[in-house]
């Protein structure tokens, strides 16, 4: 299945003895941390010390991680065993996990099928049971999109409320990390555990929520935003239609209110996203030069070739065509014509949700417009990028949202996820109304073929 790059045993061995020592000693796991004796593992764009944090790139396949992201110390911190790394696409430029350098991910649940992307590995290892709790990262919708191909609970918190500060940056204005995980409660104690300020990342914020507070208070008196546009758009396959319109009904069955709003520029947000994300990408990716880090490519008599050669053959298609793309976009007489109307839009979607939020508590739609597809299906990239048609509006505006399993698909019995979002720092919404889906749906299974 491919979802670990490399494995940590001796660190997971000396956390558990660690921990079995401490209650042999009579001490309470609650004190020990809230995630004491949980194994964990981490996507590969986040620092661990000692291990390779390689992105699933060959510029940085040699790459030894000297620090620790804030992130995966706060897992340590609360007492998680730490079982390794995993797979991802490139620098998380994709969609499948397939443009990993190192092979790609194979969906647990039907091992011809992609796991989604970027956080391919991370999914995978939760559904097929591998890892109780793995961290992923989304710029936008590399969380919520492969929890859906693999039914896992999947959480991208709203911008701030996690700490980047030691995971690889793609998009610093749109990337967060959050959890994967098989049950609502267990990504909410997750994501208490890694959250709040850090005064290593300045956007971190300080947030002190417990998202495991309202999670048996049920959807009753819960307004539920609905995308009529969304739920009518191109690519939407009647099987992933169904099933978030049979999800709505429960919410309302429980006492929800289901409400129409409307994300009237969401529809641009594919074209920002695709101008911001790669402006971002090619100022982040400057930094592997081959001279402080990175693939060196050898033999070369002037620092120009070096230079050329060395990302050339260090990164791979598509990390090239989005620093080609960034690299266009912000030259001259090009950066005016479409960065400026790019972040025009993002503050046009942002104004979008926060008109809807005075209607509703949770937005609802999909979470991918389809379920998982075979590897080698969709090859053209811009069909690519359409795989998170549902997801991108969200990163451009910050706000919380996660992807939460709501049963098989009638055509392809894949699994499908619903996405539900919260206003900005307002995510305990999302995991209610989650919990409340979760009483209907039971917990995230283990794909049949890994269940043991």
């Amino acid at each position: 299945m491919h979802a670990f790059l490399e494995t940590t045993e001796e660190a997971a061995f000396e956390a558990a003895e660690k921990i079995d020592m401490l209650v042999e000693s009579g001490v309470d796991l609650s004190i020990i941390g809230p995630m004491a004796g949980v194994p964990v593992a981490y996507k590969d764009n986040m620092n661990l010390e000692g291990t390779h944090t390689t992105c699933s790139s060959r510029m940085l396949e040699n790459y030894v991680s000297p620090y620790t992201a804030t992130c995966v110390r706060n897992t340590l911190e609360a007492g998680a065993i730490p079982l390794g790394k995993l797979n991802m696409d490139e620098f998380a430029f994709g969609s499948s996990t397939e443009t990993s350098a190192f092979g790609p991910t194979r969906n647990p649940w039907d091992l011809e099928r992609v796991p989604g992307g970027s956080s391919g590995g991370s999914a995978a290892a939760v559904a097929a049971g591998l890892a109780t709790v793995t961290l992923g990262s989304d710029t936008g919708g590399s969380i919520r999109q492969p929890g859906s191909f693999t039914g896992t609970v999947a959480v991208k918190p709203t911008y701030g409320v996690v700490s980047r500060y030691g995971v690889v940056a793609f998009g610093s204005s749109l990337d967060q990390v959050g959890p994967f995980a098989r049950s609502v409660e267990d990504a909410a104690m997750t994501l208490n555990a890694i959250s709040g300020h850090d005064p290593l990342d300045c956007t971190s914020q300080p947030v002190d929520t417990d998202f495991t507070a309202n999670l048996a208070e049920g959807a009753a008196g819960m307004r539920i935003g609905i995308v009529p546009a969304f739920m009518e758009a191109e690519g939407l396959t009647a099987e992933v239609k169904a099933k978030v319109e049979e999800a709505a009904e429960h919410l309302r069955a429980a006492g929800a209110e289901l409400v129409e709003v409307e994300l009237p520029n969401a529809q641009a947000a594919m074209s920002a996203y695709y101008v911001l994300g790669p402006c971002e990408a090619f100022s982040n990716l400057s930094r592997f030069d081959s001279v402080r880090y990175g693939y060196c490519d050898p033999g070369h008599k002037d620092l120009g070739g070096q230079y050329e050669a060395s990302r050339a053959k260090g990164f791979g298609p598509e990390a090239r065509r989005r620093i080609m793309l960034g690299s266009y976009l912000l030259s001259a007489g090009v950066y005016d014509k479409y960065y400026y109307p790019a972040q025009q839009v993002r503050t046009l979607i942002t104004a979008d949700y926060t008109r809807a939020y005075e209607k509703c508590d949770v937005i609802m739609m999909p979470a991918s417009p389809r379920t998982a597809f075979k590897f080698g299906e969709i090859s053209d990239p811009t069909s690519m990028y359409l795989s998170d048609m549902f997801t991108i509006s969200l990163n451009i505006a910050g706000n919380g949202g996660m992807s939460m399993p709501c049963g098989l698909g009638a055509d392809t019995g894949l699994p499908v996820g619903v996405q539900l979002q919260s206003p900005q720092f307002r995510d305990e919404n999302m995991f209610r109304a989650a919990a409340a889906l979760e009483q209907v749906y039971g917990k995230a299974p283990v794909a049949p073929a890994f269940a043991g």
